[in-house]
């Protein structure tokens, strides 16, 4: 995409979500018109981002089972950018008021343990496994602006960071067991809320890992040690609308709670 149209519309992606304003696809002569340009726009929205929320510390996968791609009428994951000041330990505190419309996604996160340069071959699971020393249950804290799903542009949700607003993670542990048999189970105040598997991710959470290396490389850029990538969710999305407890529990990993406070 044109680098001044990105630029403009990475301001205006700013200028939205400091108004409050509802999340709307962008008109076809402002957004973009392929995948590739949604990043674009990503990319110079994330940059506007940084001077508040840091610089990156990971990345978050969505739409990682086919229901969700089908649903959003693509058939691959989409990426976004975690910010160092968007990352919270598990116990933390949100409020719904500081987000258009917050979401919680509950999910299998991993820690880089060494560079994945760009020009490698493609990965699958088993070659980025060397590449993980840390996995742990995660919350991923989703702004879709009250966004009307029956009218959804990915593209323009792709340039929105991905809706990405933050991640809550629990200790990471460095000895885990069958990611693909492991239970996830999600409860509200102590009342289970829904579950699933981490082969609900792609089959595998690492081959989630190895679609981003893929995606960054090919824009030039490469997963680092010590950064936190979201692999995706596996359950659908919970949308809090009153004060609660939510709490993860990974089997043979751990557990990773949040408060919403409305």
């Amino acid at each position: 995409m044109e680098e001044t149209a990105a630029r403009r519309a990475g301001e205006k992606l700013l200028a939205e979500h400091k108004a409050g304003a509802l999340f709307k696809p962008f008109a076809p002569q402002d957004g973009p018109v392929a995948i590739v340009d949604a990043y674009d726009i990503q990319d110079r929205y994330v940059a506007l981002l940084r001077a508040e929320h840091g610089n990156t510390i990971g990345y978050k996968v969505g739409l990682t089972s086919k229901p969700m791609q089908a649903f959003c009428g693509i058939n691959h994951p989409i990426a976004g950018v975690v910010l160092a000041g968007r990352i919270h330990r598990s116990g933390t505190t949100v409020r719904p008021g500081d987000y258009g419309r917050l979401g919680l996604e509950f999910e299998i996160a991993v820690r880089i343990k060494s560079d994945i340069t760009v020009g490698e071959a493609p990965h699958t699971a088993a070659t980025i496994a060397p590449h993980i020393d840390g996995v742990c249950a995660a919350v991923e804290l989703v702004d879709d602006r009250s966004a009307d799903y029956s009218n959804l542009d990915v593209r323009s949700l792709v340039a929105d960071n991905s809706w990405n607003a933050g991640i809550v993670v629990s200790e990471f542990c460095a000895d885990w067991p069958d990611l693909e048999a492991a239970l996830g189970k999600a409860a509200k105040d102590g009342l289970p809320i829904g579950e699933g598997h981490g082969r609900d991710i792609l089959g595998h959470p690492f081959n989630s890992v190895a679609w981003l290396a893929h995606q960054l490389a090919s824009r030039g850029d490469g997963l680092k040690a010590g950064q936190v990538v979201m692999t995706g969710s596996v359950m659908k999305t919970i949308f809090p609308s009153e004060t609660a407890s939510y709490r993860f529990d990974l089997e043979g990993i751990g557990a990773v709670e949040v408060r919403v406070v409305v």
